[in-house]
């Protein structure tokens, strides 16, 4: 497998007055979660790109993590480094943050 993890967020535009995560949004998490990966020595083992929509419209800023595919939404770049931490390193869920189906 090329990468360890690989974090997809949503990045996705709508018409105005339309629920979702926004590209703006949605791309100050990319920028972020490079940031920290790179921090922590993950550049090249985890990779965090932008995505389309993740149908999580309403509960966004939305993102997955494969291979687990866990969903999660609500995420601001405070929860970033948690994230990493608990979840990319730590292999646990961020329970307050994921997104049940």
């Amino acid at each position: 497998m090329r990468f360890e993890k690989h974090i997809f967020i949503c990045t996705n535009q709508k018409a105005e007055g339309k629920a979702c995560c926004g590209e703006t949004r949605g791309m100050e998490l990319v920028e972020k979660f490079r940031e920290v990966l790179a921090d922590k020595g993950l550049k090249g083992k985890v990779r965090a790109q932008r995505s389309g929509c993740l149908d999580a419209c309403s509960k966004g800023p939305a993102l997955v993590i494969y291979p687990e595919g866990t969903y999660y939404g609500g995420v601001t770049p405070l929860d970033v480094e948690r994230i990493v931490e608990e979840h990319i390193i730590g292999n646990r869920i961020v329970s307050d943050l994921e997104l049940i189906y």
